[in-house]
């Protein structure tokens, strides 16, 4: 299993907003290309306050790959990344990827 953890930070007075449209957009766009199994967190107990992540998890790199192949050509994707810019603290999105050993 592969884990697909996004970073990103939140303007003051901005996080519920964004984990709104980032909900949203896993309702919608990301069912659409398979990002089914998803969770959201928001910075608590020595995490900052303002953090919001999204960790995807899928079978395997390649159909992460696959997965981000197709948002390459949504224009309703590339629309939700300027939609959420005046939200985000600009320059700290960031992905990481994770491999499950259990």
């Amino acid at each position: 299993m592969i884990i697909a953890r996004w970073y990103c930070y939140a303007r003051f007075g901005k996080k519920p907003e964004l984990i709104d449209r980032i909900r949203n957009w896993w309702e919608t766009i990301g069912k659409e290309i398979g990002q089914t199994d998803y969770a959201i967190y928001t910075g608590s107990i020595g995490a900052e306050e303002a953090l919001v992540t999204v960790d995807v998890r899928v079978a395997s790199l390649t159909e992460l790959s696959e997965q981000w192949e197709k948002l390459a050509a949504r224009e309703d994707h590339k629309a939700f990344g300027r939609d959420i810019e005046p939200l985000l603290v600009s320059g700290n999105t960031r992905w990481e990827v994770l491999r499950a050993v259990t």
